[in-house]
């Protein structure tokens, strides 16, 4: 007869309950999203036994936490007062945020060492005090508005965050009737196209969706959405979302799941956690500021929160009866990641490349090319096409460093459209070092749009980062994105200013002019053959800033009155090919050729037709492995 969930969780506390010693007090045991959560009213007897802990996690398999029981707890402003009294000055700790639902306090200090103590004996006396988990962060050099409101949601939410996370979890640990026998991929966006990414496997009882984006360079929802509206998709049966980063191509769409009825979790790295909010909440604000519908409101951008499980890299995390995730570092920008899926017990292992970047930059470390089996591989191919070789970094780097000096030569100034996230960091620190070794002239770096924030987020998780940035942030006390070079643009009457003012790099979003301050800029300098336009990202078909890299002279923009104006494009327009997040042909075949192990099949993705039907074909041809390019609303069977 067939297990209960009631059979599989008293299982779970019988196991507990022989191997916990009694003096620890159990009060209960909780699924807790991918995790067992053991309450106790003895949680410092524990801290000194952790070996007890480890021999349940090796009986289990499973991730477990201790817990405080909510009963043993001091109220928050008590607890605030102990912690304030155990943790020494020097420590500088600047926040603390409560967490009841899963027992926890948040504690920000300028140095998490002094912090944590030796041994961790200051975090131990904390949870002796006040029966309180303390969790040590490193206070982050800028202030970030996004980190301080989702935080802020996670705490009033406290209650529907319990909730969310027990339901999550008896939805992972349930019996299941059928072992996977066979796996599918169903491709929902971005096959044969670049944007709205979406795709779902389904193997046994379980289905996962990897990213839900949208297609910035259309309009119509047909393009501009995944088909959600087939058959095969069930909001209902769904057991999770996966998002591989926070660029809307892959995260945009993503809100609207839960204004139709998804109640699941979204598995995402600690940074795209922030970040996606950062890009859905800014989404909403362009189409209000349009007059446009969006698909979805600030409430359904809430709930993403409310329902996000941050992990780390390369930690094994069950997010379905049949399906274990591993993240790995994708280069792309911060927190992107490769979405590594071992279903069965060894039956598939499917890797998912999303956007990623084979090799180093100045802010971020190459893409991971080891996994522990694989045997499909997803592949992006954006610059899979013959011709896109991309030229080395030190020359790509001075020919951005020419244009600006050869803008600045005729008074003039340039603007750099960027997504804001990774590329406006990535060029901050190119046009800071060469303005420091002289190759550059000085002059004002003005950083508009969610670009300030973004750089926020990114001095929060240095551990993201390539180690120099990271020591530099960790342990000089060294923040290169506050170089006196930067001004931030912090509201919208200073552009005019900046636009009569002097020669001057501008770095604004959108980085396809699709909305942001970057149009604005645009619509006054555009007119003046002084001025140049800089692109450093790739620019989508359809996008404004896609027809005016080829060649549209004449833009039609709605000016403040609302009336609509033609605006002459007169400036230079430059496009500077190397400093994509992407990998290029290249480094694509060169990821391929290095992946350990090599996969049995490769699926291409994520790239223009032309360019993933020639990509496909090279990659058949140098390396013999069978390898497909499907069209959208495709189901392929992959064992």
């Amino acid at each position: 007869m067939p297990r209960t969930y009631n059979d599989v969780h008293a299982k779970i506390r019988e196991t507990i309950a022989e191997h916990m010693p009694k003096d620890a007090e159990i009060t209960r045991v909780e699924f807790e999203g991918p995790r067992l959560a053991i309450y106790v009213k003895n949680p410092a007897l524990l801290a000194e036994q952790s070996y007890v802990v480890t021999e349940i996690v090796n009986l289990l398999h499973k991730r477990i936490v201790i817990r405080s029981d909510q009963s043993i707890r001091l109220p928050e402003k008590e607890a605030e007062f102990y912690i304030r009294k155990i943790i020494p000055a020097e420590a500088e700790v600047s926040g603390l945020n409560f967490d009841p639902s899963l027992g926890e306090v948040v504690i920000e200090a300028k140095k998490p060492g002094v912090a944590i103590g030796k041994e961790a004996a200051v975090l131990q006396e904390i949870t002796k005090e006040t029966r309180w988990r303390p969790r040590i962060l490193r206070a982050p050099p800028l202030h970030s508005k996004i980190i301080t409101s989702t935080r802020h949601i996670l705490h009033t939410e406290s209650e529907e965050r319990s909730r969310i996370l027990r339901d999550v979890g008896e939805r992972i640990f349930r019996p299941t009737f059928s072992k996977a026998g066979s796996v599918r991929l169903i491709t929902l966006g971005a096959f044969r196209e670049v944007g709205r990414a979406a795709m779902m496997i389904e193997s046994g009882s379980s289905r996962v969706l990897m990213d839900a984006g949208i297609n910035p360079g259309s309009q119509e929802p047909i393009q501009a959405f995944p088909r959600f509206d087939t058959d095969e998709f069930d909001l209902e049966k769904l057991d999770a979302v996966i998002i591989s980063h926070a660029h809307l191509d892959h995260c945009g769409i993503l809100p609207f799941l839960f204004k139709y009825g998804y109640d699941g979790p979204i598995y995402c790295s600690e940074p795209t956690a922030i970040l996606m909010t950062l890009h859905q909440l800014d989404y909403l604000d362009v189409h209000s500021k349009e007059g446009s519908h969006s698909p979805f409101d600030q409430r359904d951008v809430r709930e993403v929160v409310t329902h996000t499980i941050p992990l780390r890299y390369n930690v094994v995390t069950d997010v379905a009866p049949d399906i274990k995730l591993t993240l790995h570092n994708a280069g792309h920008i911060l927190g992107s990641a490769m979405v590594h899926l071992h279903i069965g017990e060894g039956l598939h292992n499917v890797v998912y490349s999303a956007d990623f970047k084979f090799g180093r930059t100045m802010m971020l470390d190459p893409a991971m090319g080891l996994f522990p089996r694989a045997e499909t591989l997803i592949i992006e191919s954006t610059y899979g096409g013959p011709d896109d070789i991309m030229p080395d970094r030190e020359g790509v780097e001075g020919r951005l460093v020419s244009i600006v000096n050869e803008t600045v030569e005729k008074n003039g100034k340039v603007l750099i459209p960027v997504p804001a996230v990774g590329r406006a960091q990535e060029i901050m620190l190119v046009l800071d070092a060469y303005m420091r070794n002289g190759a550059l002239r000085e002059l004002p770096i003005y950083i508009e749009g969610m670009v300030n924030e973004a750089t926020a987020i990114h001095t929060a998780y240095p551990e993201y980062l390539v180690r120099d940035i990271r020591e530099q942030i960790l342990h000089k006390d060294i923040n290169p994105f506050q170089s006196e070079y930067f001004h931030p643009v912090t509201h919208p009457r200073d552009r005019e200013e900046i636009v009569a003012g002097g020669p001057c790099v501008i770095i604004a979003t959108s980085g396809m002019l699709e909305g942001g301050p970057a149009i604005d800029y645009f619509r006054h300098l555009a007119p003046s053959p002084a001025n140049t336009l800089a692109y450093v990202s790739y620019q989508v078909e359809g996008t404004l800033g896609n027809r005016i890299k080829n060649g549209l002279k004449e833009v039609p923009l709605y000016g403040h009155d609302g009336k609509v104006e033609l605006v002459k494009v007169n400036m230079r327009v430059e496009s500077i090919e190397g400093f994509s997040g992407h990998s290029d042909r290249n480094q694509l075949l060169s990821f391929i050729k290095r992946m350990s192990p090599k996969p049995t099949k490769i699926i291409v993705n994520h790239g223009e037709r032309r360019k993933s039907d020639i990509f496909a074909q090279t990659v058949n041809r140098y390396f013999g492995i069978r390898t497909v390019v499907p069209d959208v609303l495709e189901s392929l069977r992959l064992r």
